[in-house]
């Protein structure tokens, strides 16, 4: 009894080892969506009143969490019993994010109309105030959705071949750390702002290094959701390269000779704008149909 005892502790503790290193290079491999995720939640709990942007931000994060707990059993029944379908939505998934990165790009160099965005701090009635907020709030867990998807079905790749228990930890470990971590991080971030001017008041007349750190900290957060919005669409690219190269029989020895770090970005990117083209014809075409009827 206590020789099986001590076997199954044995047992438990090589599988933990297991999860561990797994979950370590499966948060990797998913690194490039967070990042993502964590510009686009910054974005969007960012233009509310101060006294609002925590509660908000809590609603966006129980919305997170609801995702995350429709989509893992959808994504663990598939791989229990369709495991060769997980790859297809891998690559799909590859697909839509290299068109998502692309697309930044091409609205970055190419002139267009400027989406306009409502600001929380106009004179609203309160219950106007409270419709805004929960139109936002369904708009980012929609967004929250999308991106849920993607990480979870990219972490599910990482083990698809490990057996389902492992597969199950390590999945909902990535989805956790995924909704905790970034929502806690845009937290920090949409109050930096509102620190910064505490520092501001707090200083002697103007002067001093709680005003320079306050004056910085205000500064700083719009350049930051910025540099946030560039560095996730780096890395949606690079994520979508590496999702094509290793899925994709064709694309494993393609451009060997230059770092996979590059090989990896110039093949999402690639692939990007052929989406970007197909889907800009596919709207001419379809748009075109609809002005004649």
């Amino acid at each position: 009894m206590a020789s099986g005892f001590f076997a199954l502790l044995d047992d438990i503790a090589t599988l933990m080892d297991d999860v561990a290193a797994m979950t370590k290079i499966t948060t990797k491999k998913t690194a490039g969506i967070l990042g993502d995720d964590l510009a686009v939640n910054a974005e969007k709990a960012s233009g509310f009143v101060s006294s609002r942007e925590i509660p908000v931000l809590w609603a966006i994060t129980k919305g997170s969490f609801l995702n995350k707990l429709i989509i893992l059993p959808l994504a663990f029944l598939l791989s229990a019993f369709l495991p060769w379908s997980v790859i297809v939505i891998l690559v799909l998934g590859g697909l839509y994010l290299s068109y998502e990165g692309a697309e930044k790009i091409y609205e970055f160099f190419v002139p267009h109309p400027k989406e306009v965005t409502k600001e929380f701090k106009g004179n609203f009635t309160e219950q106007e105030l409270l419709d805004l907020e929960k139109t936002k709030i369904k708009s980012a867990i929609v967004t929250d959705f999308i991106l849920s998807v993607e990480i979870v079905i990219i972490a599910l790749g990482s083990v698809v071949g490990e057996p389902i228990t492992t597969q199950i930890i390590v999945v909902s470990i990535v989805a956790l750390i995924a909704t905790v971590g970034v929502y806690g991080i845009v937290a920090l971030i949409v109050r930096m702002d509102d620190f910064g001017l505490q520092l501001i008041n707090k200083s002697n007349g103007g002067k001093g290094v709680l005003f320079s750190i306050g004056t910085f900290l205000v500064w700083a957060l719009p350049k930051l959701i910025k540099s946030l919005s560039v560095i996730g669409t780096i890395a949606l690219l690079l994520v979508a390269g590496g999702i094509f190269v290793h899925n994709i029989e064709f694309l494993h020895h393609f451009l060997e000779q230059i770092p996979s770090i590059l090989r990896d970005f110039i093949i999402g990117l690639a692939v990007g704008l052929v989406c970007l083209i197909c889907v800009e014809i596919f709207k001419k075409i379809f748009f075109s149909k609809r002005s004649k009827h």
